[in-house]
């Protein structure tokens, strides 16, 4: 059966430690990086961070700045639209794992030309994968799959303090999901 994530944005405090693991785990580099006027940072997702928690910042009625936090990364969706444009443009170069539910980019990725990474990208309804220049292929999250496939969390769940990332059984997910919205 398939697994998948809830994101429950009522928990989220933005401490960005789901970022940091993400990059850790897949060994990613550092990006250089600079004030923008928002907390948020990177800007967006890249390369070399497959996570990020976007900010978002407003002010309410009475002028008092309110923030809405969004942990972001790919949604590993039932039926992915970016895997069935990929494997129009190369076969086999997405794959959905039906054991787990990811969404996985694979080597023959490579094999494929502009048009096609493009088309690819602009197919994501989330603007999730990314093209990676130095590596001559698409790069997205893989929900940690080497550690799902051994029975472990992700480790953006598994390092989430206040429960605002969750990881399971798609059903029982779902279910967590209407039991929080009661609450």
């Amino acid at each position: 059966m398939p697994k998948a994530f809830l994101i429950d944005t009522t928990r989220c405090t933005a401490c960005r430690g789901c970022q940091i693991a993400c990059k850790e785990w897949h060994d990613l580099p550092a990006v250089p990086t600079k004030q923008r006027g928002s907390h948020q940072n990177p800007p967006d997702l890249n390369p070399y961070n497959l996570k990020i928690v976007r900010f978002h910042e407003h002010l309410d009625e009475r002028g008092r700045v309110l923030w809405n936090f969004f942990p972001d990364q790919c949604r590993h969706c039932v039926k992915p639209i970016c895997a069935t444009m990929a494997n129009k443009a190369v076969p086999g170069s997405m794959i959905k794992d039906e054991k787990s539910g990811a969404v996985l980019v694979t080597e023959k990725c490579r094999e494929m030309d502009e048009v096609g990474i493009r088309t690819v990208i602009k197919s994501c309804p989330y603007n999730i994968p990314r093209y990676d220049a130095e590596k001559k292929m698409l790069v997205k999250c893989d929900m940690c799959i080497d550690r799902v496939q051994v029975g472990l969390e992700p480790m953006c769940v598994k390092t989430c303090p206040t429960g605002t990332m969750a990881f399971g059984e798609r059903e029982e997910m779902l279910t967590l999901a209407k039991k929080r919205l009661a609450d």
